[in-house]
């Protein structure tokens, strides 16, 4: 039996320039320390109620008591949990402000791959293309 606390697992498709762009993010902010990384683009997550497909379609994030969240409300709890992004959690706990984000999330995940490809492009140096 580990005497580690549980903490936050992030799953995240590490095959995606965005993606681990913004992970990168989050890994070097303060609180990160209380997050788990699970790269869900070469293999199954290590999550048994989640499979690789549905980790690759949504953001989602197993929380350290043991529920699992999606989409934006997966993003609130990894807000709530870095100092310096809290403040958007304490938005999203505004009476209608999650379902908006749901939304929004959803109308972004189609754009994804697109804008993915062009952040790869963008961020390789000029040069190495």
């Amino acid at each position: 039996m580990s005497s580690e606390p549980a903490k936050t697992t992030i799953f995240y498709d590490g095959s995606c320039p965005l993606c681990r762009a913004e992970i990168s993010h989050y890994r070097g902010q303060k609180g990160a320390e209380a997050l788990a990384f699970e790269d869900v683009s070469q293999t199954a997550p290590s999550a048994c109620d989640l499979t690789q497909s549905a980790a690759m379609a949504r953001f989602h994030v197993r929380l350290a008591d043991g529920r699992l969240l999606s989409g934006a409300e997966a993003f609130v709890a990894v807000w709530r949990g870095l100092p310096r992004w809290r403040w958007a959690a304490n938005l999203a706990d505004l009476p209608g402000v999650l379902p908006v984000l749901e939304l929004l999330y959803r109308g972004f995940l189609p754009v994804r791959p697109y804008l993915s490809r062009a952040f790869a492009i963008f961020a390789t140096p000029p040069g190495t293309r």
